[in-house]
């Protein structure tokens, strides 16, 4: 009955469930707030398909992955206002805002046009081309919360630029890094007196061209952060060394661009993921009115893009790691997470797939590729073979860079070295160019833990979501 009653409420944010015209000025029903805190986690590209290969990957196809044992989950449709494959920036800013909107477009109004990217990357979207529409991170701040953004895609990328900006093509980065200075010219007023705290890369974006940035504007951001009050780390020490008793607002750039995939991070320059979300929670859970972090594993995309899977593996590992830490961290002062709403999602899938019948792998080791390796027989463990009578992956993609142009029996037989290899390209049925692999259109999952976690259930669209984190905090 209680589960009745809270689908209700959440179906009356809207005049019906999942309407792809809501709004953050939508009336909320009177529900009394519980959540003080919301932790959302974005694993970029994540689909099913892929966090099924992660468990493997790592636990083997009986074990776990934390994602796994979150006891409420979901499914999320994804498509964008139009199309029916999104990319990153309309996804993320639904969840956000709870509005659909155009391909490339970040937390605008669903009549805003992607402007092309080519013509000018540093001008917003000029005249009459839509308007700002209020992100969940936005109202936090107007709450007096704490807020916080951490990934390991440059900060101004589509995902993150969608909780604290608003642009009309998810590539005007110098306009969202603007956008996120205090005082400064183009700043985002509706983040008051600034986001708290910011872990990432692109640093590129907040430097001028003569030091080695992308802004021609002459402008460098990171001392005007310095001077709006900001302590600012550009390497792990330095963030480490940061006291959270005595500093709330600091900025983290770790890497001119994207940080590196997790197989490749030097663990002494550049810190975890679950290093910086536990680092952010250190700082935001210390505001008693709450707060509101939202956390991405963001190249888990840009590896499957390029097809790797190891890579894309390993990083989904490790964003699953930055969950376990973060409850782990929340549990210290909120044991029962009484006052904590986490929840976990994606925001699209791509075309990763696992070819069967495989057996049995375990997970991977030094020794073992497991899910990464040659597909042997489930009947006789004997590797099968394809109607070229070559061997092949458990891994594919539906379309990707690596694609045998002829007969596979013309090129050298696949074995497990090459294809356990952190830069091999899994093969493809349709070929694209190089790191073009294109993102799928499949439902995504999401998982949830905490007070109100039981909101999130069944099969919804991803503007519900927002509906749902506001109702289940009050935000």
């Amino acid at each position: 009955m209680k589960r009745l009653l809270l689908t209700a409420l959440a179906c009356s944010v809207l005049a019906a469930c999942g309407s792809s015209d809501s709004s953050s000025s939508t009336p909320l029903p009177d529900v009394k707030p519980q959540a003080k805190n919301v932790i959302f986690f974005l694993g970029d590209g994540m689909g099913i398909a892929t966090t099924t290969a992660a468990r493997i990957y790592a636990a083997g196809e009986d074990g776990e992955l934390t994602m796994d044992t979150l006891p409420e989950t979901a499914f999320i449709k994804t498509y964008s206002n139009d199309a029916m494959v999104t990319d990153s920036a309309p996804s993320m800013s639904a969840y956000m805002t709870g509005v659909k909107m155009n391909n490339e477009v970040i937390s605008m109004s669903q009549d805003t046009k992607a402007l092309d990217p080519t013509k000018d990357l540093t001008s917003n979207c000029g005249t009459g081309n839509g308007k700002p529409v209020e992100t969940i991170l936005e109202i936090a701040k107007a709450q007096g919360l704490s807020t916080g953004v951490v990934t390991t895609t440059r900060v101004t990328h589509a995902t993150p630029a969608a909780t604290y900006s608003h642009v009309c093509h998810r590539d005007a980065e110098n306009d969202i890094a603007a956008q996120f200075v205090p005082g400064g010219a183009g700043y985002n007023s509706k983040l008051a007196d600034g986001v708290d705290v910011l872990l990432g890369g692109g640093r590129q974006f907040f430097q001028t061209t003569k030091d080695g940035g992308k802004r021609a504007d002459g402008r460098d951001l990171i001392a005007e952060l310095k001077g709006k009050g900001y302590s600012y780390a550009s390497n792990k020490a330095e963030l480490d060394a940061i006291d959270v008793s005595k500093t709330k607002k600091y900025v983290g750039l770790f890497t001119s661009s994207h940080m590196s995939y997790d197989l490749d991070r030097d663990a002494s320059k550049e810190p975890s993921l679950a290093d910086m979300t536990v680092k952010a929670l250190q700082t935001l859970k210390q505001n008693n009115k709450g707060y509101f972090l939202m956390v991405e594993g963001g190249r888990i995309d840009h590896a499957l893009h390029e097809t790797t899977a190891r890579k894309a593996l390993q990083d989904t590992v490790a964003f699953d790691t930055a969950i376990k830490a973060a409850i782990d961290e929340v549990k210290k002062t909120d044991p029962t997470l009484k006052n904590t709403l986490i929840v976990v999602t994606a925001d699209h899938d791509h075309t990763l797939v696992l070819n069967g019948y495989a057996a049995r792998t375990g997970k991977t080791s030094a020794s073992s590729p497991g899910v990464l390796g040659l597909l042997r027989n489930y009947t006789d463990g004997q590797i099968a073979k394809d109607a070229d009578g070559m061997p092949f992956t458990i891994i594919g993609f539906g379309n990707g860079e690596n694609r045998a142009a002829g007969d596979r029996k013309n090129f050298p037989a696949l074995d497990d070295n090459a294809v356990f290899a952190s830069t091999y390209h899994q093969e493809a049925a349709i070929r694209v160019s190089a790191g073009n692999e294109t993102h799928g259109g499949t439902n995504v999952f999401l998982g949830a833990i905490g007070n109100n976690a039981d909101l999130f259930h069944g099969v919804m669209d991803n503007t519900n979501v927002f509906n749902l984190l506001r109702q289940a905090s009050g935000i």
